[in-house]
């Protein structure tokens, strides 16, 4: 009887402890709006790992998800384009990158439509990121003369699970490589 008390008292604690843990490492989160479209659908699960940046910092091209600025609504799903020092121009539809004296162009495959307005923005402070939706011109975003700051970031997106018409994988991030156009002309 002892063994049989211990074995349940085990299997009770280690299943507690996989509980915690799971609640302290990943989170569901369920996409609300058009900003992310067309990578990512309005009603979409995914989910994100709270401890991504827990040894990494943020990368350009990583979709976040993070508290809003003014906190009155839901979380934030975006994507990073912006570090820390780095300042942000949108001329013509494209996306230009600002870092130490150089412009950079994106490559943006995740974009079906260009942004229809141009934007000129500061240099991002430390600690902060500049985000913008996928769905640019259908996008409440860092272009509205905020930024995100490091502390308010939940997690990264990591797996889309299930929803809509069944539909899994990976999350759709970036990578900087992925991203700078290539500025070696033909």
């Amino acid at each position: 009887m002892k063994t049989f008390i211990r074995e349940i008292l085990g299997a009770l604690i280690l299943a507690g402890v996989i509980f915690f843990t799971l609640q302290i490492t990943i989170q569901t989160f369920v996409i609300v709006g058009p900003s992310m479209e067309p990578g990512l659908q309005s009603g979409q699960r995914i989910l994100i790992s709270k401890i991504a940046y827990a040894f990494d910092e943020p990368e350009r091209g990583d979709v976040v998800i993070f508290h809003p600025p003014d906190r009155q609504q839901a979380d934030y799903i975006k994507r990073i384009i912006a570090l820390p020092g780095e300042s942000v121009e949108i001329e013509d539809g494209i996306v230009y990158i600002h870092q130490n004296g150089n412009v950079y162009p994106l490559n943006e495959p995740y974009i079906e439509e260009p942004p229809n307005h141009d934007f000129h923005g500061d240099i991002i402070s430390e600690d902060e990121y500049f985000v913008l939706g996928d769905n640019r011109n259908n996008s409440e975003d860092s272009r509205n003369d905020w930024t995100v700051q490091r502390e308010d970031i939940i997690g990264k997106a990591w797996l889309l699970i299930g929803l809509p018409e069944g539909e899994w994988g990976i999350a759709p991030n970036y990578s900087l490589d992925e991203q700078l156009a290539s500025s070696v002309s033909e």
